[in-house]
């Protein structure tokens, strides 16, 4: 029987996309504007990475293809390959936000056709009702920031603040998300988690998508740093997705990373904690071998947005894309006859970009595996397809959205 391999880029959006310009995003194009950065010589950083951006094996699977299906033009500078292996193309998003959830889920199958709760642009993001509800229930003297924030930057304008009077720093985003950053040490990490429980079932009610925590360590703003005990409190998808099938159908889905955060623990067997791209590449290899026939492997590879999209830094990302790219023929040595990798993204966050936040485009489809003949599969209407495609693979039940291109 044949097992099933996903791996979300978060974040690596390839322009394009239909209604962008409902979401500010006309133009944006996380890939096309990263390689027209390092085309130019503004992608380099030394002791990092240098000249045009260099991805010979997603290349090689589609990549460039699915940029030009998206945008109408190839990534300026990159070298194209002499042949295509597997299924490629390019999906545009169904669901009403440009999130990490909304993305997830459409890709598993469920697109979002509600609309989420957000906060306030302007002023105060959490109204003074709100507020002292949280701190009420919570247990906290009060709180800092109560605005739209990078998290890097509020931490490191507030986290002395922090330490001192015990406020837990809360913020928000263009996401439907409210965010608590505090110290692992001086405030508690089994606290901030704690918090963050009681803060999800007060907003509950407005429909916000996740409450995160974002622990930190250091002292002083030029040593603070987010460490990799992040956990999101997200709500259920709103139906079964193809997690729920695998799961229904005797088989395990192997969460890697924050999927199991993302899908509020819904149809997940096995939790794999691994913070950064290169553990999370590790851990999902080791699924990989673990994996029995009908499993589904699920990886959420979140440097891209975190670490480079969010904070706009053009060359690091590059670099980080670069370095998955190198590790993928490892993925290939792994897989056995009748598997299927598939690698796609969740939406975009165009370094580039103006702000800080994810940017609405549509996303990459590269499937590869054993005997799987090369092939353009076009501009799918939907991520919905991705879990159609994988449910098909695994002998699976069709869901009510999307369509397998296999």
């Amino acid at each position: 029987m044949a097992r099933a391999f996903l791996f979300v880029m978060d974040s690596f959006g390839i322009g394009g996309a239909p209604d962008a310009a409902a979401y500010g995003d006309l133009g944006a194009d996380t890939l096309g504007h990263i390689a027209e950065f390092c085309a130019s010589g503004a992608g380099d950083r030394q002791g990092l990475r240098q000249g045009p951006l260099k991805l010979p094996n997603m290349s090689a699977l589609g990549l460039l293809e699915a940029a030009r299906l998206a945008t109408g033009r190839y990534p300026e500078g990159m070298t194209r390959p002499e042949r295509v292996f597997g299924l490629h193309g390019a999906a545009t998003e169904t669901s009403r936000g440009k999130d990490t959830p909304s993305g997830h889920w459409e890709i598993a199958g469920t697109p979002v056709d509600f609309d989420w709760g957000y906060f306030p642009d302007e002023g105060e993001a959490f109204n003074p009702e709100l507020v002292a509800e949280i701190c009420e229930k919570g247990k906290v003297p009060g709180i800092l920031g109560n605005c739209h924030a990078s998290g890097t930057e509020i931490i490191a304008r507030l986290g002395e603040e922090h330490i001192r009077t015990g406020k837990p720093i809360c913020y928000t985003s263009s996401d439907s998300v409210f965010q608590i950053a505090a110290h692992e040490r001086h405030f508690g990490l089994d606290r901030l988690l704690a918090f963050c429980e009681t803060v999800r079932g007060i907003i509950d009610p407005l429909n916000i998508g996740r409450v995160i925590a974002r622990p930190f360590i250091g002292e002083t703003p030029a040593s603070f740093e987010r460490t990799g005990n992040r956990r999101d409190y997200s709500v259920p998808p709103p139906e079964p997705t193809l997690l729920d099938r695998v799961v229904d159908a005797g088989h395990q889905v192997h969460a890697v990373g924050k999927i199991g955060d993302i899908f509020a623990h819904k149809g997940i067997s096995r939790v794999i904690k691994a913070s950064g791209n290169q553990a999370i590449m590790e851990a999902s290899l080791k699924a990989i071998e673990e994996a029995q026939p009908g499993d589904l492997v699920f990886s959420n590879f979140v440097d891209f947005d975190m670490l480079y999209g969010h904070r706009r830094d053009v060359p690091g990302y590059a670099a980080a894309l670069e370095a998955f790219d190198r590790r993928l023929p490892e993925v290939h040595r792994r897989m056995r006859p009748g598997d299927v990798a598939l690698i796609t993204a969740d939406h975009g966050c165009d370094p580039t970009w103006r702000g800080s936040d994810h940017t609405r485009e549509r996303v990459p489809i590269m499937a590869f595996g054993p005997g799987l003949r090369a092939r353009l599969i076009g501009i799918r209407p939907t991520f919905a397809d991705i879990a159609e495609t994988l449910a098909q693979h695994l002998g699976l039940p069709a869901g009510p959205h999307g369509r397998s291109f296999l």
